[in-house]
This record gives C-alpha cells, structure tokens and sequence, in this order.
C-alpha cells in the first residue's frame, strides 16, 4: 500500500497549489491512499464545506484538521456530515466530528487518526491515553493505521513516534509549516517524520504576510496575521509504502516542490 500526504493547505494559494500538482502527484507516485491537513485551508484558519468538498472533487481521500478546526463558524454545520474529516481526536467527550476515519484499500482498510499535542498549545485530553483507546479499536479491523500528529514541539512528536513504534504504520506530525529532514522507518517498522511541512505560499512567515510579524517580535506589539495571497507557492509532502501482509511501513520519502526544487516527472 502506498499513501501520499501532504501536510498544512494554507488560504486560497495553497488550494491552487493542491489543485494544480495532485494529478501530476498521483501520476508519478500512483498513491492508493492520498491524505491532506486541511486546517489552515479556509484564510489561514479553519476549513469550509466548500473547501472540503473541493479537495474532495481534486482527488483527496482523508481531511485531516488540528488545533484551528473550529476557527472557522460555518465547520459546525457540517463536521458531523463530514465522512472523509477527522478532527483531532483527543478533544473532549461529545464534541462534533470524529477522530479516526476508516478507508477501504481494495480488500483491505487503511485507519486514519488524527491526535493533537499539549506542549505550548491548548492543554486537551491526553494523546497517548486517547492513542491506546484508539488503537484497541483500530487493530481489531485492520493494522494498517495511519497518525497525523498535529504538535508544536519535536520532543512530544517523536515521543508519539517511538511510544507507537510497531504498532501503527505511521507518524508523520503536523503544525509547524516547514519540513523536516527526519523521515526514518523506526526499528519496529513505523515510518516517522517530525514534520511535513505547510502548501501554499513561499515566500510568507509560515504562509503569513511578513511585515505585521516582524513587526510583533519588533515590538511586542498585537498585529493582525493576514494569509499570503499570491506569488510563489510551496508544495510539502511524503509518500509512505507499506507491507500488505504486515502493516509494517518499508519505505518514506519527503515530497517538496517550491522555485528551488522544481516538479520533475
């Protein structure tokens, strides 16, 4: 089984981009499983239904969310609507949406569970608690199970990474827009990665118009972030093969196509 993700959509351009090199994607890696965050994809901040339904319509097969899922109003009228969606899963008891998506792979299913870290952002449930609840689930259908962890520091992601090793096939974490240079199999069979990076503008501070942040750190000062809306675009994502028989992941590999690594078939 092969699976393309590809990490943080950001505001209108990242959209573009998505549109624009998924076919060329799917072409070239031929994924039987393609999964996108989604969460900064409405302006920098949330998902709409229009959205969702159009990286749908583009190929997508899981949206995966985070920490900015309900900043966008419109998501509560159709998160539960939302089959192929998972929010973070270790939010509280009852609220809407869903943590864990299954996907049919030919005669087998693929688990898709999205978990969001504590360390510097909102103290939620406990991702490794709510893992193993997850997990008992999981295993019981299929071993193939996939984690986009959604964190901000590298610490608690390979935490996730090395607590899950030889128990899920992948964990590739989510958040901080910029790829890292990490992609390992764990020795257990886990393919990891720290980061996947953000799509969308190149030449923003993690998608963001530069002036008003520099500005903050200049002078402490409140500013109003404001999504990057044209120029160069960024594309970051990987590509994870994994073992039929076993759900133990072979091979990852970190996809990034920007103007200093152009697209080649």
């Amino acid at each position: 089984m092969r699976l393309l993700f590809i990490g943080d959509v950001v505001g209108a351009l990242g959209r573009n981009t998505l549109t624009n090199y998924l076919p060329k994607l799917k072409k070239k890696y031929r994924p039987q499983v393609t999964i996108v965050n989604g969460e900064n994809a409405a302006s920098g901040r949330g998902i709409t239904e229009k959205i969702y339904k159009k990286f749908l319509q583009d190929g997508v097969d899981v949206v995966t969310l985070g920490n900015h899922t309900w900043d966008n109003k419109a998501i509560f009228d159709f998160i539960d609507d939302a089959k192929k969606m998972v929010r973070p899963a270790n939010f509280p008891e009852g609220v809407p949406g869903q943590g864990m998506v299954f996907v049919k792979v030919n005669a087998i299913e693929l688990a898709v569970i999205n978990m969001q870290a504590r360390s510097f952002m909102v103290d939620l449930d406990d991702p490794f608690r709510k893992m193993e609840e997850l997990l008992k689930i999981a295993r019981k259908r299929t071993p193939f199970i996939f984690v986009d962890f959604h964190g901000e520091t590298t610490s608690e992601k390979q935490a996730m990474g090395w607590f899950l090793d030889g128990r899920v096939s992948a964990v590739v974490g989510t958040h901080t827009h910029v790829q890292t240079n990490d992609p390992r199999i764990l020795p257990k069979g886990t393919a990891y990665l720290t980061d996947v990076g953000m799509t969308g503008p190149y030449d923003g501070i993690l998608g963001m118009k530069r002036e008003p942040i520099i500005e903050k750190f200049q002078t402490s000062l409140p500013q109003r972030f404001e999504v990057v809306e044209d120029g160069r675009e960024i594309l970051s994502g990987c590509v994870i093969d994994i073992d039929e028989q076993t759900g133990k992941a072979k091979k990852i590999q970190t996809i990034l196509i920007n103007e200093d690594h152009p697209f080649t078939d």
